[in-house]
């Protein structure tokens, strides 16, 4: 919720994509340049600790963000300034939480499942909260959305307080923070299977992902709508990813990740091209279902094979890689989409986006059956557990 109320509180001020644009970039870049030493942190600390730093952290944000709004006392510069707090303190919740997934889970065979689940629950309030959103803002304003999001802290907080998480054991000789980004950049080296899944990451991340930046302007110039349109056209995006999500937690052990993540790459792409020749809301509405179903699996896929790949005791330097890929890029991919799309229109510039998604499907179709050496890797990437098993082993 809050952040379709920030984007359309931004919007509405500015008229301006690239303002969009900066928005994101304003709240993810942080993220980019702190996620590495956050990666260093997971490791060295408690996980479940951590959250519950970052998480109240988070909340006074929003408490912050809401008193802004409902006392009318704003400009962009604050907002934008709010954004840059909580990308500082996602750097350090996201290298956390994601490889606490492990921590929860007893049998290590459905950790693809659970991750698979988390995201499908991470989803469901991807459908409901834009939609919510879009009505609230309609009838009551940006204020009570932020408010809202405010409160729901309250949940997040206590829930994490009744978890009991296996005792932490901290790391018997705590190294330099550079010598530890140093052993985990020389595993990447040494690891090419996660390498390449991460510049794949990095390529959607600059270049496709960012469609979401220019969404308000089909709901407000192309569909002719208001906040509410553009809460329904993050919704059924938010739809088709929970159906992504629903599917990958029902695969089978064995299932090849690497057709998944190519795959739905080409879905992604397929979507954003038809949706971004349609300038009639209802019938470009099954087509944002589509790219919410294209744009959740990648992902998803991408976070499961690189935490199945990764050594545990270096899981938490491995997912702030991934956290740099994503939180690097995306918000240059932000401000790249928003002043193309400027220069462009919105419509021109998603359909590049469309067949630059094919393109990378294409190109990485190869890269992710050859190693480092050249060589025909033996195995897919899968979610076998006795593949983590020697994987682990052999570190």
């Amino acid at each position: 919720m809050q952040r379709t109320a920030v984007s359309w509180v931004i919007y509405s001020l500015t008229h301006s994509a690239f303002m969009l644009g900066l928005a994101v970039f304003a709240q993810q870049f942080p993220s980019f340049l702190l996620s590495l030493p956050g990666g260093v942190v997971s490791d060295r600390y408690s996980r479940h600790k951590i959250l519950l730093v970052t998480q109240t952290a988070s909340m006074v944000q929003a408490i912050l963000l809401a008193a802004l709004i409902l006392t009318n006392h704003y400009v962009i510069w604050e907002i934008l300034t709010l954004s840059v707090v909580l990308g500082i303190i996602n750097a350090f919740d996201v290298p956390a939480r994601q490889p606490m997934v492990h921590d929860m889970v007893n049998d290590k065979e459905d950790i693809a499942n659970a991750l698979a689940l988390n995201s499908a629950m991470v989803n469901i309030a991807r459908l409901v909260g834009p939609a919510l959103s879009g009505i609230i803002l309609q009838a009551f304003g940006a204020g009570i959305c932020f408010s809202l999001n405010a409160l729901s802290f309250v949940a997040v907080i206590t829930s994490l307080l009744f978890m009991k998480m296996p005792k932490f054991n901290p790391p018997t000789a705590k190294k330099k923070v550079l010598i530890e980004l140093a052993e985990g950049f020389n595993y990447l080296k040494q690891t090419p299977a996660i390498g390449v899944i991460i510049l794949l990451l990095t390529a959607l991340s600059l270049l496709i992902l960012p469609y979401d930046t220019i969404v308000p302007v089909f709901a407000k110039v192309i569909f002719k709508g208001n906040a509410a349109t553009y809460g329904y056209i993050s919704s059924f995006m938010g739809l088709g990813a929970i159906m992504g999500s629903l599917l990958f937690a029902s695969m089978k052990k064995g299932t090849n990740l690497r057709v998944i993540l190519l795959g739905s790459i080409a879905i992604l792409g397929v979507g954003l091209i038809l949706f971004s020749r349609i300038s009639n809301f209802p019938f470009a509405m099954p087509f944002a279902v589509l790219i919410g179903f294209g744009s959740l699996l990648p992902m998803t896929a991408c976070i499961t094979a690189v935490q199945v790949e990764a050594a545990p005791h270096m899981r938490g330097r491995v997912m702030s890689y991934v956290a740099m890929a994503f939180f690097g890029t995306l918000p240059l991919g932000s401000l790249l989409i928003g002043t193309i799309s400027q220069k462009i229109t919105a419509p021109l510039t998603m359909l590049c986006q469309g067949i630059m998604a094919l393109m990378i499907a294409a190109i990485f179709s190869k890269a992710l059956r050859i190693d480092k050496t050249g060589d025909e890797n033996k195995k897919p990437l899968h979610q076998d557990e006795a593949v983590i098993q020697d994987k682990q082993t052999n570190y």
